[in-house]
């Protein structure tokens, strides 16, 4: 009877400490919610004053005084506003709120002015005002004219197939093993899709201008957001590159930088990716593509580390790129979203930024797509918040202030931190129009795949299967592309056959070799990857490819 009863006595209290617990939450939350709204309500009587004096001493009737424009002059200077405006940009972050201070009416004026601008060339949204002038010069090599490139390719042609018959024995597999028809394809490569990354290649060339490392940082940042912003419509996987196959983007001429691509390794299908700029900056990066099939959604994960670095100050960034997830496999509407982190590193000075990609949530009250971030010394101290999305934009805004905050939903603390208004680093360029009917290719993807002089006999561009895709001719395309993979079958049998034979004699095999990348281990990260060994652009030059295997 005394364990019943003590029992019972244990439940009654146990409820009545849960409701005591759930009316102290509730006390709390609302509690927050009032003395949001006070907040609110003060910032907006002290914005009512400090406008009514203003009113006052702009009014023509107003004698002008030399102190008004001293103050002015002052504010201008200073990065720390007296007056500042609160309110809570990011309320739902789990790391931090911002608090944005009031700057000049001349700041409000340049900024209006950006984001007001229309009509002008695609590249003057990058003029923000609060990254140093070194940032902001302009090379004169900017105005050299451009080579005309295709605005177009032939309409995506409508073709029906049942996905489920194909998909169902897929489930667990790695995609690069499952025999695709191109109808699941768009008519570019894997390799052309790396090269994509570079569409906003301004925001390096801008980087390399910049003398304050923490600036660099940020538009760095900024560039490794935008590789995403054109996947947002891109649901067709591109084509998995042959082995040796590679790609190049010759921009000397009208953007001053080079890029090749070469398929280094099969299995695993990784891709070695080297780009030069005159414009003062190198990047390279091996991607390994692993990729899982879960019945309604597909994961992407690109394995490898990104390196760029800067040719003047010897500024050295590495990252790598988050997960990409494509949903509604088998019903519904295909679409894709970007989650995960990305911490870029200056191996140089030891500056990181942190940014998080959020994943897209129905209950969720941030917009979709959102990307923040905080861009931090080698000490630690943020000196930058990011903030965004990775379909459409990038701003950044300078910390003046920062202090820790109440404890989040989650109970850790959160810092708040008070900022300058934030600055456009990157904006989307529109698609081009018929986007829709060409695969949502942007401006720089539909000039990919165009036909050039003088590429070598291994350049995507002369893939048979994905140039008769292209051209709306589907049918051969997956005739083709079967007797493609079958000959790349043929060519690894006979090599495995060649392994044996060795290994039978006792005789050493060395087994497949790049053409233009060797293996290496980086002195940074402590990995081995595929870098460049020199000789593409040198033999393009003599127009000798006789090293080119056959793979076509």
């Amino acid at each position: 009877m005394a364990c019943r009863d003590f029992l019972d006595l244990a439940e009654t209290h146990s409820r009545r400490w849960q409701r005591a617990l759930q009316y102290e939450r509730e006390q709390r939350t609302h509690l927050e919610e009032t003395i949001e709204q006070l907040a609110k309500q003060h910032n907006s009587l002290e914005r009512a004053w400090r406008e009514a004096p203003t009113l006052v001493s702009s009014a023509p009737s107003a004698p002008t005084t030399n102190k008004g424009s001293e103050r002015s002059r002052k504010e201008e200077a200073s990065d720390e506003d007296e007056d500042t405006e609160y309110f809570d940009a990011m309320e739902d972050s789990p790391a931090f709120i911002t608090v944005t201070a009031s700057e000049s009416t001349q700041h409000r004026r340049s900024q209006s002015n950006l984001s007001g601008a229309s009509g002008g060339h695609p590249g003057d949204w990058n003029q923000d005002d609060h990254m140093s002038p070194s940032c902001n010069d302009v090379s004169g090599k900017e105005l050299q004219p451009r080579r005309q490139r295709r605005s177009h390719i032939p309409d995506k042609p409508n073709y029906s197939l049942n996905l489920w018959s194909i998909m169902k024995n897929c489930i667990g597999k790695e995609l690069s093993k499952i025999p695709m028809p191109v109808n699941f394809n768009e008519p570019l490569s894997m390799l052309q899709r790396l090269t994509e990354d570079l569409e906003y290649h301004e925001l390096l060339d801008k980087a390399a201008r910049c003398d304050s490392s923490l600036e660099q940082m940020c538009l760095v940042a900024a560039f490794s957001v935008s590789s995403y912003s054109t996947t947002v419509h891109r649901t067709a996987k591109p084509f998995n590159p042959l082995l040796g196959e590679t790609y190049e983007l010759d921009r000397l001429e009208e953007f001053g930088y080079r890029s090749l691509c070469e398929q280094v390794s099969h299995h695993p299908p990784a891709a070695a990716h080297h780009v030069i700029s005159q414009r003062g900056w190198t990047l390279w990066q091996e991607i390994t593509i692993a990729s899982k099939f879960r019945g309604k959604y597909l994961s992407i994960m690109p394995l490898g580390a990104i390196h760029l670095q800067f040719h003047a100050s010897g500024n050295h960034y590495v990252w790598r790129k988050v997960t990409s997830t494509v949903h509604n496999i088998i019903v519904g509407k295909l679409w894709i979203d970007q989650s995960g982190d990305i911490e870029i590193v200056n191996h140089r000075t030891k500056e990181t930024c942190q940014l998080k990609f959020s994943p897209y949530s129905y209950f969720s009250r941030d917009v979709p797509r959102k990307v923040t971030g905080v861009v931090a010394d080698s000490g630690g101290q943020a000196h930058y918040i990011l903030s965004g999305t990775w379909d459409e934009k990038m701003e950044s805004a300078k910390i003046v202030q920062s202090s820790r905050g109440g404890s989040g939903s989650e109970g850790k603390q959160k810092m708040v931190y008070q900022t300058l208004s934030p600055k456009l680093l990157w904006k989307k360029y529109p698609l081009p129009e018929n986007a829709e009917n060409m695969y949502y290719f942007s401006a720089l993807a539909l000039t990919l795949n165009e036909l050039e002089d003088g590429v070598a006999t291994t350049d995507s561009r002369l893939r048979p299967d994905q140039r008769l895709m292209e051209d709306g001719r589907w049918d051969e395309a997956n005739s083709e592309k079967q007797r493609l993979e079958e000959k790349q079958r043929a060519v690894r049998r006979r090599r495995e056959a060649e392994a044996s034979d060795a290994l039978d004699e006792g005789r050493e095999y060395e087994g497949y070799q790049p053409l233009w990348f060797y293996q290496r281990r980086d002195s940074v990260t402590g990995e081995t990857s595929f870098v460049y060994k020199g000789g593409y652009w040198e033999a393009k030059e003599r127009q000798d490819w006789s090293l080119c295997p056959d793979i076509f």
